[in-house]
């Protein structure tokens, strides 16, 4: 197959963007798929420790992109999972240590190599966003059902579609169907309706996400929590397998999407 570059993103935040690039890049590779978990946060490195990885770092993406190492010599492989690597970040620079050019070689030069690169992506629409977005080919929007991480997911996905991705998809996360049915939360096909993307998966609360990062486990990797479940049938749909989504209408309460299209202006996001 040839090599799927995937950009994790979020407008906002902490709505669990790096958890859903540890977790897919997990699943993928226990599927026999080789995968590079690129972190992309720039001086704000994550994604080492949801992995478990934060103790075998010797050279970072940056040290890379100076040539200061080779990219093999860069790349942590997960003991638990060969065929899966992560690419870290630099803890002691700024996001302007990599632009948009030197994002798009790198993850170039990974073409044909491994089936799946995965980036985890600052939040935000400055220019750390720019540059990881800059090599891939997908996005995957990480939301979460309030009215701040929608309209934040809005703008993101504006400068996605500006960007000219061959697709754009929504992962709706921490999703309690008990607060959505009292009508204290956003549904999920409200989400799905104000920023008019498709949803490729519905992640529950789950405190075992948590548990897990705090342990450096994903929970792909053998977790029969919800949230685990989730995880693995994201990772389906991205290979193509036909896995229903949870049907949104049983868990919706329409009494916040009227207020919420006020607010935006209109239905169906950018317009």
């Amino acid at each position: 197959m040839d090599t799927r570059i995937i950009v994790v993103t979020s407008g906002k935040g902490g709505v669990g963007k790096t958890t859903v690039t540890a977790n897919l890049s997990a699943r993928l590779a226990t599927e026999g798929y080789s995968v590079v978990a690129i972190d992309a946060d720039i001086g704000l490195r994550n994604l080492d420790v949801v992995m478990g990885l934060e103790n075998r770092i010797v050279f970072n993406v940056v040290d890379v992109i100076e040539e200061a190492c080779k990219l093999q010599q860069a790349l942590v492989r997960d003991r638990r999972i060969e065929n899966l690597f992560l690419l870290p970040a630099a803890q002691t620079r700024t996001k302007e240590a990599v632009n948009s050019k030197q994002m798009k070689e790198l993850c170039d030069s990974l073409r044909g190599k491994y089936d799946f690169v995965i980036i985890d992506s600052p939040a935000g629409i400055e220019s750390g966003f720019r540059n990881a977005a800059a090599g891939a080919d997908e996005a995957l929007v990480v939301v979460t059902p309030d009215v701040s991480s929608v309209r934040d997911a809005d703008r993101i996905i504006g400068l996605l579609e500006s960007g000219e991705k061959k697709s754009i998809a929504l992962v709706v996360n921490r999703v309690r169907p008990a607060m959505i049915r009292s009508g204290k939360m956003l549904g999920v096909s409200d989400v799905s309706d104000i920023l008019a993307v498709s949803i490729l998966g519905i992640i529950p609360e789950d405190d075992n996400v948590v548990i897990s990062t705090n342990r450096g486990e994903p929970l792909t990797l053998g977790s029969p929590s919800p949230a685990a479940r989730a995880f693995e049938n994201i990772a389906g749909r991205i290979l193509g397998r036909d896995i229903p989504l949870p049907d949104p209408g049983s868990l919706d309460e329409k009494g916040l999407l009227a207020g919420l299209k006020k607010m935006f202006g209109r239905q169906g996001g950018r317009g």
